[in-house]
């Protein structure tokens, strides 16, 4: 998914936009791990990036998309850009 959203509607919320993009940015990643993995993968892993605009983007972790946008929100940006891009991965094995 690489997708810019408009945080500004004549007639809707912002507040609500976000919610919206929210829901989206949700049933993407839903639908992407009900995928059928590879062979050798235990999870579906995702490459995210957010920024006001595709050039400007920066790198950010999955759980962290939601404060990105609560924060592009605070700072009354016109639209933002999101990626996410969905890679198989194997799980580490654990050392103590």
């Amino acid at each position: 998914m690489k997708k810019t959203f408009s945080l500004t509607h004549e007639k809707i919320a912002p507040a609500r936009l976000v919610e919206a993009i929210k829901n989206d940015v949700r049933k993407y990643l839903k639908r992407e791990r009900a995928k059928t993995l590879p062979k050798g993968a235990d999870f579906w892993d995702f490459d995210c990036r957010f920024g006001a605009d595709a050039a400007n983007s920066k790198v950010v972790h999955v759980a962290e998309i939601d404060a990105a946008l609560n924060q592009a929100e605070e700072q009354k940006l016109e639209s933002c850009y999101i990626e996410i891009i969905a890679k198989p991965a194997c799980r580490g094995v654990k050392t103590d």
